[in-house]
């Protein structure tokens, strides 16, 4: 397996555009992803009861229909909380991107991104369709504007790609995502977009994409709110003409293997560009007596305010982390807890058994001030382990959420 350029317009047949409608002010605000041929769907979504209705339409096109071709992104507006209007804006979406395609309405998937509880300008929409249609590209840069066009309070655009053997034949997998604040998931505001030539039955795509947010979206935090919107499509044309994967077996794995280097780094971007932040934190529980302890662990230190606001001001104030571990309903001895913080400028053991070493302070600070921090915590019951993945709170990250609105 080998990383490669671009995101989804990387696999075979994937086309790409971004445009400003005039939803958001003089910037790029809708996004659309085309496939030449149908595609096989999967797709995981927030498990908020409170559902935007591009989420409720997804599902139904996900789960109940058939094919899908292409999928109309926008920002600016996450059409949630808006009723029967907002779901009929869904169709109206689907409706004009299908007769300017010569689809049918149920093979368009629609997202949306935004303020929740405002209508979207659905004359807008159709104009962006209209726009985006002509400009579809299967190049590199048409990717990329696509990728920029979903952002929201981002800073910058996320995407990846990787290529890799299935049955003889060269397989590409990419993928795009938007995520910053109100990210806490549970299936932020998170999208993820990916797109790939693998031949796969569709039982196996969702098989594959479920299992895979849970490792990966699923242990990303910002700020513990999960959103309305929360979405994970996954689009598999078989352009690639690999033999069709039908079960579970070596190439299944293979693809898993993929999906998942996907989605990690995506995820991963998306923790790293976390409202106000400036570093990305990730939190490794190692040596647990099983895997849901492991989880359950990892995301309660990365969702400690406490312990973000501690990174934020590169300080090793352990207590916090451990103080976590043992609120989350997680059952250890704290008295057999090792802790280490490591980042590119060293490796440090802050607590042995559950005591300190006596580390450093000035060392702890130098290693808490790089942009990529890690701590791991050793509980020395077993084998399983689970990684975890968020970012520091800072002074930003109030004033971009006080006056989102304005």
């Amino acid at each position: 397996m080998k990383k490669t350029e671009g995101g989804v317009t990387a696999p075979r047949g994937f086309l790409a555009a971004g445009a400003a409608a005039g939803i958001k002010k003089n910037q790029k605000d809708m996004a659309m992803i085309y496939s030449r041929k149908p595609c096989r769907a999967a797709g995981t979504f927030t498990k908020n009861l409170v559902k935007a209705a591009p989420v409720k339409w997804d599902q139904e096109v996900v789960y109940e229909g058939g094919t899908v071709q292409a999928v109309v992104v926008n920002s600016g507006v996450a059409n949630a909380c808006t009723g029967k209007e907002g779901y009929d804006c869904c169709l109206e979406t689907a409706r004009k991107a299908a007769l300017e395609l010569n689809l049918t309405y149920d093979q368009v998937l629609v997202a949306s991104t935004g303020v929740i509880g405002a209508q979207i300008p659905v004359e807008k929409i159709k104009k962006g369709i209209e726009m985006m249609v002509p400009l579809l590209s299967e190049s590199r840069e048409a990717g990329e504007m696509a990728a920029e066009a979903i952002m929201t309070t981002d800073t910058v655009k996320k995407e990846i790609a990787v290529s890799f053997e299935l049955g003889g034949k060269t397989v590409t997998l990419g993928g795009m995502c938007k995520g910053s604040g109100m990210i806490h998931p549970n299936m932020c505001t998170m999208l993820s977009f990916l797109t790939t030539d693998a031949c796969i039955s569709k039982e196996m795509l969702q098989k594959a994409l479920s299992a895979s947010v849970e490792d990966t979206y699923n242990m990303v935090s910002v700020d513990g709110d999960t959103s309305t919107n929360d979405t994970v499509l996954l689009l598999a044309n078989g352009m690639a003409e690999n033999p069709e994967i039908t079960e579970e077996g070596e190439e299944y794995r293979a693809f898993l293997q993929a999906l998942n280097q996907v989605n990690t780094c995506l995820a991963k971007q998306i923790a790293g560009d976390g409202e106000g932040a400036t570093a990305l934190f990730e939190v490794k529980v190692i040596g647990a007596a099983e895997k849901e302890q492991a989880v359950t662990l990892s995301k309660s230190i990365i969702t400690s305010n406490l312990t973000k606001a501690a990174i934020f001001g590169h300080d090793a104030n352990w207590g916090r982390i451990l103080c976590a571990m043992g609120y989350s309903g997680a059952r250890f001895d704290p008295d057999k807890v090792d802790l280490y913080f490591e980042s590119a400028a060293g490796r440090l053991k802050i607590i042995e058994n559950g005591v300190s070493t006596g580390y450093s302070e000035e060392e702890a600070t130098r290693i808490l001030s790089e942009k990529e921090v890690t701590a791991v915590a050793d509980l020395k019951m077993g084998e399983a382990s689970a990684t975890a993945w968020g970012c520091d709170l800072t002074y930003d990250y109030v004033k971009i959420n006080a006056d989102y609105r304005s």
